[in-house]
């Protein structure tokens, strides 16, 4: 399953601006909020919570909330994924993939997760 999302990052800008810390704790965990060193990368956050409810084909919302998922880096800095046993137990996940770009005003995220709900293809 795939997911991506673009968010401009002035958006976020915008968002601390006017709220402040609030803004964040809207859809990060406080270990994320210290991840998070300037509104870019929490644009970043955003996109790639955003990214990982479109692999679910949820979206953000009662099957899949913004604290349903918890991001991280590993011992090289590079961004990982963990999700709420809840996640994990109602989408049968057993791996995440996970890589965060920015160019200039934008944020993008693109999340691939491995499950074991076989999904039927269909054919025409």
């Amino acid at each position: 399953m795939v997911g991506i999302d673009i968010i401009k990052t002035s958006r976020m800008q915008e968002m601390i601006e006017k709220f402040g810390q609030k803004a964040l704790q809207k859809f990060l965990h406080d270990d994320e909020i210290e991840l998070a060193k300037n509104y870019k990368t929490a644009a970043g956050f955003w996109a790639t919570k955003e990214a990982v409810s479109k692999a679910l084909g949820t979206g953000i919302g009662s099957e899949c909330s913004f604290f349903d998922i918890k991001i991280y880096k590993n011992e090289k800095g590079a961004p990982k994924l963990s999700f709420s046993k809840k996640l994990i137990e109602n989408f049968q996940l057993l791996d995440a993939s996970l890589s965060i770009t920015h160019d200039g005003d934008y944020a993008i995220a693109v999340v691939t997760l491995q499950s074991n709900i076989s999904k039927k293809l269909l054919s025409f």
